[in-house]
């Protein structure tokens, strides 16, 4: 009986790639780049060791690794995210992209590589590694500093740029040429696609989830969630976008739900499983004789990803208005390129638009500058220091009249900043809406009920649609931004003019779309229609049952887009005055993590109600003040914005992206008293073992062969073997400072 080579060629991926992975942990180097060696190994440029059968059965495990990694990045991502970054990460990722993509494409052509190969260089060179980059500031010690969080904050920007970007290449790639007009169709059309599948989105899934909850454990909602996450894979494939784009967009979705955690833990297993399939495939790529070939062209990427990314870094965080210390720092460390550089690598070779060797060099750039980062990072400092001391005064002086301009608070500016991009949000949303309902109405709803009632059935189903238009033309028409702005901004009178020209292009667009539906259901009833239209018009305007409608939508959609930190923070569930009820989960660091009610002084100190207690299946309604918190329960408390804003902080700790686990474990170990020891008639309690070594004597084998428990007070007797539970650099320290030439160490 034979073995289908699928099974045979997953075998050995796996088990190779377990093998070097652990020795990758034990080097303290990133696990990608195991998976990458792995590869390399099993892959058919090594001959000498078994290589995998079928490659076409791993493209397409490959290919549902990046999948899951876009949706798992999607479920880390959020658009509530997005909008918190700020200007500064907004600014320096588009400086950092725009800039590395010119780089990466000058030296494509300067290396004589193809128009389309230098292109898609260019996309690769221009993304940074998320993952290195928490790797490093975790093993730096770095994770607290400030420019960190501004890092962070650029690496979200990439990520959306880089699905964005995808988009566009596969676009350019499929006409094969570079064509302005076309390009910004691609991105309207992409624009338009991501509205409606997050606005649907939001307003569908997280009641579905809501009711549905009770019925969800973790086999459940694994199904769910990647059944979710295929069919947006499908739907954003038939709209003709790639399938990377549908699962990111539906982790998107998701990442605002409440069961958000969930997901990603209960995904987390297939997201490691596929992705290191897809991390291995990369690795089967690499041609030892390709990179011997294309030496060169290595050093010079790896070259222009070092440079480019700390010089661009730098620059768009001093243009966003950084000090130059912080914008040095965030430069340093985005000088290396990641798996977004194989995602895209692999779309290009999926679309034949990309020469095979380009994959190999991108790899080894890839492996370089991972490499290099820690390196990179700190050299941050000192190379602050060396620019500071050889820059003009002048300059200096600059850069921080320039720093302080951009961070300063100007009133007037940031009420119109907010109340434009308030205006542009909604008619950019209102609109999308709009056409939305149009082209099904074209393509779908008029076509059917024309076949139902050839009479009438185009004028019945201008007026369904109509019907269905009506609370997003009002929306578009009437609803103001916030009131709290315009009564800001309509103070003076030089800003009546902008604010009333504003209001008449929105009439002027809602009336655009009626006119346009209109010509859509052109017959000899167009008459009937126009006044049919117009009358509605009037009638939105007039309409309080409209307005009310969509205020109800309205309300159900912001509530559904702010689940998750509405649950937490509790602003949706108002009991009395400014009193509401929270959920929040305790995190292990929590300080009164198994201690009971009564002595966790909650009500003294923060002024709280704790109302429930959720422990796995179980749940503690008004518990006693007995009851004890234990990490992992989820606590309904009863408080104000601002006590239940403090406790959240205390209870589930600081969010930061990645937090790493501390590996270090304790050993088991033991020592000889000789004969001739001064520790003769002394207990672990006089030597202070575990008090100032933290370390535990947990028994004592006497020279009889009986064995004892030690109390503390257990004396050591010649020729005791000791047991010793610790770190083991407690424990050498141990040995070193209070044992050494008192015991036989065996």
């Amino acid at each position: 009986m034979e073995l289908d080579a699928l099974i045979t060629d997953l075998a050995l991926i796996l088990i190779v790639a377990g093998v070097v992975t652990l020795l990758f942990k034990k080097l303290k180097q990133p696990v990608v780049l195991g998976y990458i060696v792995a590869g390399f190994l099993v892959g058919p440029n090594f001959v000498f060791f078994p290589t995998i059968v079928d490659e076409g059965d791993i493209n397409l495990w490959a290919e549902l690794g990046i999948i899951v990694l876009l949706f798992s990045l999607g479920l880390e991502f959020s658009f509530k995210k997005l909008f918190q970054v700020g200007a500064s990460a907004v600014l320096t990722a588009l400086v950092v992209v725009s800039g590395m993509m010119l780089a990466g494409y000058g030296a494509g052509r300067l290396l004589h590589f193809t128009y389309l190969d230098s292109i898609f260089l260019g996309a690769m060179l221009s993304m940074s590694s998320t993952t290195i980059i928490i790797k490093a500031f975790t093993d730096l010690n770095l994770r607290k500093k400030a420019f960190t969080n501004l890092v962070f904050g650029v690496l979200i920007v990439e990520d959306l740029f880089a699905v964005v970007m995808m988009v566009i290449l596969s676009s350019i790639a499929v006409k094969n040429s570079f064509e302005g007009a076309e390009l910004l169709e691609s991105i309207a059309k992409l624009v338009f696609f991501l509205i409606i599948w997050f606005v649907v989105g939001i307003s569908i899934l997280p009641l579905i989830l809501k009711k549905t909850r009770k019925f969800l454990n973790d086999e459940t909602l694994l199904v769910v969630s990647m059944g979710l996450c295929l069919g947006m894979v499908v739907l954003a494939t038939y709209a003709g976008f790639s399938s990377a784009l549908g699962a990111f967009v539906m982790g998107s979705i998701l990442a605002g739900t409440n069961e958000a955690e969930r997901i990603e833990k209960v995904v987390q297993p297939v997201k490691d499983l596929f992705g290191a399939i897809f991390f291995v495939s990369v690795g089967m790529l690499v041609s030892p004789a390709a990179l011997s070939q294309y030496a060169l062209p290595i050093c010079l990427l790896s070259i222009v990803v070092i440079v480019g990314q700390i010089f661009f870094g730098t620059v768009g965080m001093l243009a966003s208005g950084q000090t130059l210390k912080i914008s040095i720092q965030s430069g340093f460390s985005l000088s290396q390129i990641g798996e977004f550089a194989f995602i895209i690598a692999s779309l290009g070779m999926s679309l034949n638009v990309i020469d095979k060797f380009l994959y190999p060099i991108v790899v080894a750039v890839s492996v370089i500058t991972t490499f290099l980062t820690p390196y990179c990072i700190r050299l941050a400092d000192p190379a602050y220091s060396w620019i500071e001391r050889r820059l003009p005064e002048r300059w200096l002086a600059a850069i921080d009249r320039y720093s302080q301009s951009r961070t300063e608070i100007k009133p007037h500016k940031a009420v119109w900043k907010e109340a434009i991009a308030q205006y542009l949000w909604r008619v950019l949303l209102y609109s999308s809406l709009i056409v939305a309902i149009i082209m099904v109405s074209k393509m779908w709803f008029i076509p059917l009920m024309v076949e139902i009632l050839p009479e009438w059935g185009r004028m019945i189903a201008a007026i369904v649609t109509f019907v269905v238009m009506s609370p997003f033309l009002w929306a578009l028409m009437v609803k103001e931004v916030s009131m709290s702005l315009i009564r800001k901004l309509g103070e003076g009178s030089v800003n009546r003019v902008p604010l009333t020209l504003m209001i008449v292009f929105r009439i002027l667009l809602a009336l655009f779309f009626v006119i346009y539906y209109l010509s859509i259901v052109h017959s000899q009833r167009t008459g009937v229609l126009l006044g049919l239209g117009i009358f509605i018009v009037v009638l939105i305007l007039l309409s309080k049952r409209i307005q009310k409608q969509f205020m109800r939508i309205e309300n159900i959609f912001m509530d559904n887009l702010n689940e998750r930190e509405l649950r937490k923070t509790g602003r949706n569930t108002s009991l009395v005055s400014d009193m509401h009820l929270a959920y929040m989960d305790v995190n292990a660091d929590c300080p009164f993590a198994g201690r009971r009610l009564m002595d966790s002084d909650l009500r003294k100190e923060y002024g709280i109600n704790v109302v429930s207690i959720q422990r796995g299946t179980r749940r503690i309604n008004i518990p006693k003040g007995e009851t004890r918190i234990f990490p992992g329960d989820t606590i309904g408390v009863i408080g104000t914005d601002d006590q239940i804003q403090s406790l959240l902080t205390v209870v589930e700790g600081s969010e930061s992206p990645e937090e790493e686990t501390d590996n270090r474990e304790v050993t088991f170990t033991h020592v000889v008293v000789p004969g001739n020891s001064p520790l003769i008639g002394q207990t672990s309690s006089s030597l202070s073992i575990r008090n100032k070594n933290n370390c535990l004597v947990v028994g004592i084998e006497r020279a009889d062969g009986t064995f004892h428990q030690p109390d503390g007070q257990t004396c050591f007797e010649a020729h005791d073997v000791i047991w010793l539970v610790g770190e083991p650099d407690n424990i050498k320290q141990l040995i070193q400072d209070k044992i050494e030439n008192h015991i036989q160490h065996t």
